[in-house]
């Protein structure tokens, strides 16, 4: 045999033996999943999808999802830094949490989480029901202004994504944010009921979490925050409609600051490997989620620079002093 293809299939022979070798990424047993939020809105969903990814790659077993409503994630947020340590547990967040921190003033922060990966974003859709008066985003806008208090905007928690958008459109359409009449809900279930029964003007929420009703013909969307059309949607964006505005809300899970070192690498590892997998992306794409995957360092830097943007929005918009 050449020396050089010897040589070759000796590197390759080793190479083989070296991978078989690595230790492949221990299980991790009895998960926890915090979804701060009722069962169906954007959390839930990303709490269960990881369930099912980390379990069908053997990354976790035993994994159990707990809802815990209330406060725009914060009531959650307090039980999962105060909780006594009984077995791995990850919270899911995002951009709602931020500004529900500040505008209810929680004595918790996520200064007392520590990061684990930023996940995705998703654009917000604005729906009402089929037979709505408001047929198009224009019908809306007027009727806004004529009568700002007229309109009522149902979304997710106080001073959560939601409202932030609902405040900017109305700066950008030359109304006072602070006239923004704007309906609470704990998101999820409660949202879509008040969407469906026409108790509100109208809904905002992830496109991906609407869109069964689209397919049914239950809701209309009349606009989405995305800068162009979603794939197979004929949605009209803001822009389109004379609103410049792009907003994304991102979604991420966090580690309690209690986990020792050899655990968080642990999950952080589980859930990079999660992320990459092609299960991971084929749910991503399905559910219309982009992927803003960023690591452990990259993401608290992010949550950072995001803090100060979401509490100078508030700001500005009036939501807070």
């Amino acid at each position: 045999m050449p020396g050089a293809v010897k040589g070759v299939l000796t590197a390759a022979v080793l190479a083989t033996a070296a991978l078989a070798a690595t230790p492949s990424l221990a299980e991790i047993k009895g998960l926890e999943i915090i979804a701060p939020a009722s069962p169906g809105g954007g959390w839930d969903q990303h709490a269960r999808t990881l369930q099912q990814v980390l379990q069908d790659q053997k990354l976790a077993s035993g994994i159990q999802v707990v809802n815990i409503p209330g406060a725009g994630g914060t009531v959650g947020l307090a039980q999962f830094v105060t909780a006594k340590k009984r077995s791995p547990t990850i919270l899911v967040g995002g951009q709602i949490m931020l500004g529900a921190i500040v505008t209810n003033k929680s004595a918790v922060t996520l200064d007392q989480v520590t990061p684990l990966a930023r996940l995705t974003g998703e654009y917000t859709a604005i729906v009402v029901p089929p037979d709505s008066p408001i047929k198009t985003f224009d019908d809306l806008i007027k009727k806004f202004k004529a009568d700002p208090g007229s309109v009522s905007w149902g979304g997710g928690s106080a001073g959560g994504s939601d409202q932030i958008l609902a405040g900017l459109i109305a700066k950008a359409v030359g109304v006072d944010p602070n006239k923004v009449n704007y309906v609470a809900t704990a998101g999820g279930g409660e949202l879509l009921a008040s969407a469906l029964g026409g108790h509100v003007t109208l809904g905002m929420g992830g496109y991906s979490e609407f869109a069964p009703q689209f397919q049914a013909g239950k809701l209309r969307a009349i606009a989405v925050s995305a800068p162009q059309r979603l794939p197979g949607s004929d949605t009209p964006t803001l822009k389109e409609q004379g609103v410049d505005l792009e907003f994304v809300n991102w979604r991420g899970v966090f580690a309690q600051a209690s986990a020792k070192p050899a655990e968080l690498k642990e999950l952080q590892e589980a859930v990079a490997k999660a992320v990459a997998s092609d299960e991971w992306k084929q749910a991503v794409k399905q559910r219309g989620w982009i992927d803003l995957y960023q690591p452990t360092t990259e993401f608290a830097a992010f949550l950072k620079q995001e803090r100060a943007q979401i509490e100078g929005t508030l700001k500005d918009i009036g939501l807070v002093k």
